[in-house]
């Protein structure tokens, strides 16, 4: 077997192992605990609790194919970085090392850990609000809470958010930032502290309908399990 096919097989079967490790985590949550009441709550209790180390790789091929300008197949131009999420994948474990999936995973966690509270506690409280006592919340109510809840959650994780996608972007071409603490007085400096809510409305009025639907969702999956 050539080196080149060996080494890529290896890779490529890293790549599998990490990238297909949440859905296993899930399924074998299901299969040794009894305290989840499908696919669906075990998911969300482990994305509430647990997101950052199982999401951040994910979240890193997301924000550089984002980043990505190299316009694709256009002749005499310089070909993009990555043709895909699984090449992206790929490049970023052969040039970067295993730890360059997770790049951002510590500002990610930071970001989540007080905003899911946020975001939950949000959507709780509005449903009570405006729901008679012993009833279901409305269609109606779920929608606006689930918006809300989201528009709450962003608007308190967008400053971090920032620093997230700066530190993934971190390592494309030089290290510029030594870790998060960094990263924020580097940016602050310069560009100062607006910087931090750069993308907020955006983020907002994305917020809103994602998750009014994905609540929707979430609670008739409930009724229906």
């Amino acid at each position: 077997m050539p080196v080149e096919e060996f080494v890529a097989g290896w890779i490529s079967g890293a790549l599998g192992l990490v990238l297909g490790h949440p859905f296993d985590t899930v399924k074998v949550r299901l299969q040794t605990q009894t305290t989840y009441r499908g696919i669906v709550d075990c998911m969300v209790k482990i994305y509430r609790h647990e997101s950052a180390y199982f999401l951040a790789p994910f979240d890193l091929i997301k924000v550089r194919l984002q980043n990505q300008t190299e316009p694709r197949g256009q002749l005499g131009g310089p070909p993009p970085r990555y043709r895909g999420p699984m090449h992206c994948a790929a490049s970023i474990f052969q040039k970067e090392g295993p730890r360059g999936l997770f790049r951002g995973a510590w500002a990610l966690t930071l970001r989540d850990t007080p905003t899911l509270g946020i975001y939950f506690v949000t959507y709780e409280v509005l449903c009570r609000q405006y729901t008679p006592e012993g009833q279901n919340p409305s269609s109606a109510t779920v929608l606006v809470a689930g918006g809300f809840a989201g528009i709450a959650s962003w608007v308190t994780a967008t400053p971090l958010d920032v620093i997230k996608s700066r530190m993934q972007m971190d390592g494309l071409k030089r290290r510029a930032y030594q870790g998060v603490l960094d990263c924020m007085v580097s940016s602050v400096r310069q560009e100062g502290p607006g910087v931090f809510f750069r993308g907020v409305t955006i983020n907002s009025a994305r917020a809103f309908p994602v998750n009014a639907v994905t609540f929707l969702s979430y609670e008739y999956l409930l009724r229906w399990g």
